[in-house]
């Protein structure tokens, strides 16, 4: 039986993310105390459910410090946990909150918003250390249920390696970990020609690859990531994130990104994401 833990801050899409979950087939829990989790796990086993994903959050404040020891103790019994832990800005957090009119689960006696947010991301510290981190701070609902989609339910069991681009001056991805940084190369941005294309483009990739050294970034990311990766699969981990940042994320960061993609999709499961793409 394989258990999926889904935690992480209030707003970040851990609804959109069970519901993906459950459309797959997974038999589903939502805001269950961790101190029941044990108690599911015998019943679903009992009944042969192969899949079930839990949700566990600060709803259940009282009892959310246990769950690392819960944990421990099922996959030292035998059973296969994965657990994903999604985040999102404070910025973005507050904007849902507003835009859906919805109470924060930590909001009142006297906590504001931007207070009850940042009480919960105390309380759920430990937490976020357990799995894997995803950043929904620039995730549609779609897109979300994607990536969940693609982390959990197209191939079970085997870690996927998340490649991301970002721009730094839209602040680091929540959920990367290894960030490479490629603003000391030559930057295309600067070209007339080549400002409104993107990494992606042959013109921006001809210039990169004959007036830089991104060829020998590649190449270094590229036996990093090789050298390392089967180290994490043993964690049973779910995804392990590699973002690659330079200064607007459309030009640098998005070439070594396609380049590494190239080079390590035929080997290893694979997401790719160019956070900053889409942004002006």
């Amino acid at each position: 039986m394989r258990l999926t833990l889904v935690s992480g801050v209030s707003g970040s899409g851990k609804s959109v993310a069970l519901k993906a979950l459950e459309d797959s087939g997974y038999f589903c829990v939502d805001n269950l105390p961790p101190a029941l989790i044990r108690d599911l796990v015998a019943f679903v086993t009992s009944r042969d459910e192969p899949r079930v994903a839990v949700s566990a959050d600060a709803r259940s404040a009282d009892t959310i410090a246990i769950l690392p020891s819960v944990v421990e103790e099922l996959r030292a019994s035998g059973t296969e946990v994965r657990l994903i832990f999604l985040d999102a800005s404070d910025a973005s957090l507050v904007r849902r909150f507003s835009e859906t009119r919805r109470p924060h689960p930590l909001a009142g006696e006297g906590r504001t918003l931007e207070e009850a947010i940042a009480t919960e991301r105390t309380l759920l510290a430990p937490i976020a250390e357990l799995g894997h981190r995803l950043d929904t701070s620039s995730l549609t609902p779609v897109q979300l249920r994607g990536w969940i989609h693609d982390l959990l339910v197209t191939e079970p069991g085997r870690l996927v390696l998340c490649l991301e681009s970002f721009g730094f001056k839209g602040g680091l991805p929540l959920d990367a970990d290894f960030v490479f940084d490629a603003r000391f190369l030559p930057n295309p941005h600067y070209d007339p020609a080549l400002r409104p294309l993107t990494g992606r483009d042959e013109a921006v990739a001809a210039f990169l690859e004959r007036e830089t050294e991104a060829g020998l970034l590649l190449e270094d990311i590229l036996r990093f990531v090789e050298r390392w990766l089967p180290r994490f699969a043993l964690d049973r981990r779910a995804a392990l994130t590699v973002a690659i940042g330079c200064t607007g994320g459309r030009h640098r960061s998005v070439y070594l990104v396609e380049r590494l993609a190239e080079r390590l999709g035929p080997h290893h499961p694979l997401l790719v994401r160019h956070r900053d793409l889409g942004r002006e």
